[in-house]
């Protein structure tokens, strides 16, 4: 297994406080919030409480998949709007779902080469606002009418109009789709459904525990790093509204497969398409001690990987293993695992490719299989199959996360990961202070 990248850092960075605001299920119109008007929230009611000025973080970093066309640079508009300064430098990054994961990636090795002290970091995503394009016959059409001069040659080019111009390109399936595989993310879920042996009934039956799960954590009160949301029309948004308190194992079996006709993957048993966002201020030891930081969690490593994007949904286990193997640990050592819930399929095939034999030999380079994960141990609280998946804010929310949850619960280590579209992985391992 290639192995290139250790982000074991020289300087220590460490989470110390985060936000994100409920994540809002798509229903079939466009959400009340702009991807910016998410970040903004979540960004102003973080930088409220803070001991320092919002003016004090030497930069913003922002994953976003897809801002719109007034988006352009989307950090350096929450940056502007959260009141941290024309001086502040601010950068967006895309990887896809875990392109909050990348922005604490990128602040970590700012943080760590010392250019930087304090970075706010995070991720925003209105899915539900995403565009409706022209196909390119209406482009073609489009042009050749712009150059016609006379009243001859305009009528020429009205004439040559077809309705099948008017389809649109839906932006959304476009992006959720590798144009090198020409596979959408659902059909690679098949794949990994196919590989592993994996029923319709298992999926049904993880969907059903991520939302009873996310249910119980809701009614304890363990989701306080939510911050309500205000819509301009007086609607409080105070919790993820996906969750579903009525659903069943025999309502999800009712459900139409979405990507094959003769498939398992249906959007009962998949992540919820969904507008949010989530931030996390990460700090070097010298800006915790300047600023009297509290410490959430110190960040111990961080990994990518890259995989066949036919069965992108095991790239967890992909960027989850180097991490392992350069700490020294084993899955007993993990008191808390996230695998980003894109579709129960995946996450049920990371767990057996973990334990296969074949699999851990010939796709991780391991002598023998990884072991089984602790079904107790991996998305205790929820994940996104009940609560969302606004793909550029994800990766922070999943870190954020994870960081609350060793505080919590007093436990030691937790180790956060998502798939990626296109054949990739991403992983975190986290640590609590004084553990």
């Amino acid at each position: 297994m290639q192995n290139r990248q250790n982000t074991n850092h020289e300087k220590v960075v460490y989470v110390v406080d985060g936000t994100r605001t409920p994540f809002l299920k798509m229903k079939g119109v466009p959400g009340p919030f702009s991807a910016a008007d998410l970040g903004v929230s979540a960004a102003k009611t973080l930088l409220a409480r803070q001991s320092f000025a919002p003016d004090a973080f030497d930069e913003v970093i922002v994953g976003c998949a897809g801002p719109s066309e007034e988006e352009a640079n989307i950090a350096r508009i929450i940056a502007l709007r959260s009141g941290c300064g024309k001086k502040m430098s601010a950068f967006t990054v895309q990887r896809n779902c875990a392109s909050g994961l990348q922005s604490i990636d990128s602040a970590i090795k700012s943080i760590a080469l010392g250019r930087s002290q304090l970075v706010l970091a995070g991720g925003a995503e209105a899915m539900s606002r995403a565009p409706l394009l022209y196909n390119k016959s209406m482009v073609l059409w489009l042009a050749h009418l712009s150059k016609a001069k006379s009243v001859g040659q305009k009528l020429q080019s009205f004439l040559k109009f077809r309705p099948q111009n008017l389809v649109p390109v839906i932006a959304l399936l476009k992006g959720l789709t590798d144009p090198v595989v020409n596979m959408n993310m659902g059909q690679t879920a098949e794949e990994v459904a196919y590989l592993f042996d994996i029923t319709r009934t298992q999926m049904d039956e993880y969907a059903m525990t991520s939302h009873k799960r996310a249910i119980a954590a809701q009614a304890e009160g363990l989701l306080g790093e939510i911050s309500a949301l205000y819509a301009t029309d007086g609607t409080v948004y105070e919790q993820d509204d996906g969750v579903r308190t009525d659903s069943t194992i025999e309502r999800l079996a009712k459900l139409k497969s979405v990507f094959d006709k003769y498939g398992s993957i249906t959007a009962g048993n998949s992540s919820q398409i969904s507008d949010g966002a989530a931030f996390v201020i990460l700090a070097s030891e010298e800006a915790v001690n300047r600023y009297h930081l509290p410490v959430l969690a110190k960040i111990v490593d961080t990994q990518f990987a890259g995989l066949d994007p036919t069965i992108m949904g095991l790239g967890p286990i992909h960027a989850m293993t180097p991490i392992l193997q350069r700490n020294g640990l084993g899955l007993n050592d993990i008191d808390h695992m996230e695998i980003n819930e894109a579709f129960a399929a995946q996450v049920i095939g990371c767990q057996r490719a973990w334990q296969d034999e074949k699999y851990c030999k010939e796709s991780l380079g391991l002598s023998g299989a990884m072991g089984a994960i602790d079904m107790a141990k991996l998305n205790p609280e929820g994940g996104a199959i009940a609560i969302g998946h606004p793909v550029g804010a994800s990766g922070a929310r999943l870190v954020l996360h994870s960081a609350n949850m060793l505080n919590t619960h007093k436990t030691k280590r937790a180790l956060a990961s998502l798939c990626i579209g296109g054949g990739q992985g991403g992983a975190i391992l986290l640590e609590r202070v004084g553990a």
